[in-house]
């Protein structure tokens, strides 16, 4: 069970690693995503993986129960992720209808400096 949820964090880390280094905006929002996704599991699973228990003490004095802090932190995780997406979206969104593209600019030269080029 450790192996599989280990597996998961490193291959949602890898392709949100990959999908981030890409020169579009869909792709990096997408590894943006994927990160969130395995930092989740990640946090969940340092919780212990245990099968079957309660998330609180039992009165009548089992001492099996599941840590219940690592699932409120990925509760409020997913909230933030979700929100967090949402505005990258909008962003992306507004910058694709500006420029009409969605690369990424690293090299700082603009659509209106290709216009110039191409005109002279």
């Amino acid at each position: 069970m450790e192996f599989v949820v280990a597996s998961a964090v490193g291959v949602l880390t890898a392709g949100g690693v990959y999908l981030m280094l890409r020169l579009r905006t869909f792709p990096v929002i997408l590894g943006l995503a994927l990160l969130s996704y395995a930092v989740n599991v990640f946090i969940f699973a340092s919780g212990r993986l245990v099968i079957n228990q309660p998330p609180i003490l039992s009165p009548y004095g089992e001492a099996s129960y599941t840590d219940p802090l690592p699932q409120a932190l990925v509760l409020t995780a997913i909230v933030i992720s979700f929100g967090m997406t949402a505005v990258l979206v909008m962003v992306g969104l507004s910058a694709f209808l500006e420029s009409g593209d969605d690369r990424i600019n690293i090299d700082g030269d603009g659509p209106e400096g290709d216009a110039e080029e191409d005109a002279q």
